[in-house]
């Protein structure tokens, strides 16, 4: 297809990386539905590996089968499906070439309770170009007391990624004893999260939606003196893209697990109005029939397609 003009303003915005990972980075935003547009819909099935199987898949037995979500990602008409070694070693050549793949190179399991998680590293760069994917997903823990430990390990998987021409991709949660409950996605919890992520190299930022708590008592006096806007979820997102490099990186919102469609949908309608560039969406999508979830991901696929064109990068001042 042509590159589009928001393709290449997007693409210019990371002049340091070689045409290898320009290449596979355009290869994601000229896939599937949205292609062209600049916005992402992504399905990420770690759930399996992250939460467990029956808690996963249970809901949708289908599932339990990795081709299943390979098939799903395609029929959406998806940019990309993002996964563990072993879901993409299980549809790899079968589905070869038909969707851009993101492996999941670390991963935790929840057999014990930790107030402190980490990950472990459970696949490699020469994993994912020996499966053809266009770039590696990394999960790190701001607020865990392990996050300097694990941000030198994306630090240093990414320095190789990015040698070999593939796309680094982070999940930023903000996890950890320091933080509580609310605060795990609090709007300056949430910022600086999508801050570190940008700090780190990653070219693909995937957040959680902020609420409207503030957790650290030394920012809360900035938000308050410098009145930031963080009343409505529309403005918080605008924020979050704010601070990755004011708007300068591509940055998308989780779904988390299955609420409403209305609820939901919402949701997607803020993160479009606002700046966002998408969503990545695993629960909300594998836990239902593929039809229901054809469905749903075409609705969020409609609303992200609206006015596209026409939207460029804010000028967040």
């Amino acid at each position: 297809m042509t590159m589009t003009h928001r393709v290449k303003e997007i693409l210019s915005w990371y002049g340091s990386d070689n045409p290898g990972t320009l290449t596979n980075l355009a290869r994601l935003l000229n896939h599937g539905k949205l292609a062209g547009t600049g916005k992402v819909v992504m399905l990420p099935v770690d759930q399996g590996f992250e939460h467990g199987p029956a808690s996963s898949f249970a809901p949708n037995p289908p599932a339990y089968d990795p081709r299943y979500h390979f098939e799903l990602a395609i029929a959406a008409g998806c940019n990309a499906y993002a996964a563990p070694l072993g879901f993409l070693e299980a549809g790899a050549r079968e589905f070869a070439g038909e969707i851009p793949l993101i492996l999941k190179a670390n991963d935790r399991d929840v057999l014990l309770a930790e107030s402190d998680p980490t990950q472990a590293l459970t696949g490699s760069v020469e994993d994912a170009l020996r499966l053809g994917c266009v770039g590696i997903g990394f999960t790190i823990y701001p607020g865990s007391a392990h996050r300097f430990e694990m941000y030198q390990q994306i630090r240093a998987c990414a320095e190789v990624a990015k040698r070999h021409g593939l796309v680094v991709m982070i999940w930023s949660y903000a996890r950890g004893s320091g933080l509580s409950k609310v605060g795990e996605t609090a709007i300056d919890v949430i910022g600086y999260a999508a801050q570190i992520a940008a700090q780190l190299g990653a070219h693909i930022i995937k957040v959680k939606l902020p609420n409207e708590h503030v957790e650290q008592d030394a920012a809360r006096k900035v938000y308050e003196q410098e009145q930031i806007p963080i009343a409505t979820l529309s403005q918080r997102v605008h924020h979050v893209v704010q601070c990755a490099f004011n708007g300068r990186r591509i940055v998308i919102f989780s779904g988390g697990p299955i609420d409403s469609d209305d609820a939901f949908l919402n949701e997607v309608r803020a993160i479009h109005a606002r700046h966002g560039f998408g969503s990545i969406i695993g629960r909300n999508s594998f836990q239902r029939s593929k039809p229901d979830a054809l469905r749903l991901l075409n609705t969020i696929m409609d609303i992200y397609s609206e006015q596209s064109e026409t939207i460029r990068t804010p000028a967040l001042t």
